[in-house]
């Protein structure tokens, strides 16, 4: 059990007597990217709020891009047809532990090939492609004391 304790400043703020969290190395993104399967996806409403939605990705950190499979009707795929700008976060084994991915989406549809006339089902599977452009993100490194 960590004896970690935090006390309030005269400013009012917080000060935590523990570790602070520490910045990931590129590498140690790209690890806890690869070791997770499910992140928060935000993209962007029409009104400027993000639109957070939970999904399973695969990472590919020679390419740095990020695949995510969804339907083509989802609000996700609409809104970053319409803005491709989007991020995902990752947690990590810990609360303080964490990864965000960001960059621009690309809706790769299976039907942009098809056939002229073709019927799209309404339940059609797309490719949201994000070109990853920046990776950030922290861990706690609590000290043990064995």
């Amino acid at each position: 059990m960590s004896e970690n304790t935090s006390t309030e400043t005269p400013s009012g703020t917080t000060k935590n007597d523990g570790p602070a969290p520490r910045v990931l190395t590129d590498q140690e993104l790209s690890q806890l990217l690869r070791q997770q399967q499910f992140g928060v996806l935000a993209s962007v409403r029409s009104t400027g709020h993000p639109h957070l939605s939970t999904v399973l990705y695969d990472w590919n950190a020679e390419e740095r891009v990020l695949r995510i499979s969804s339907t083509a009707d989802r609000l996700k795929v609409r809104q970053l047809r319409r803005d491709p700008h989007a991020s995902l976060h990752v947690s990590g084994p810990d609360v303080w532990s964490f990864a965000v991915a960001e960059g621009e989406a690309e809706i790769v549809d299976p039907i942009d090939g098809a056939a002229p006339g073709s019927q799209p089902l309404p339940d059609r599977r797309v490719v949201i492609l994000i070109q990853v452009s920046r990776l950030y993100g922290t861990a706690l490194d609590i000290p043990s004391h064995d």
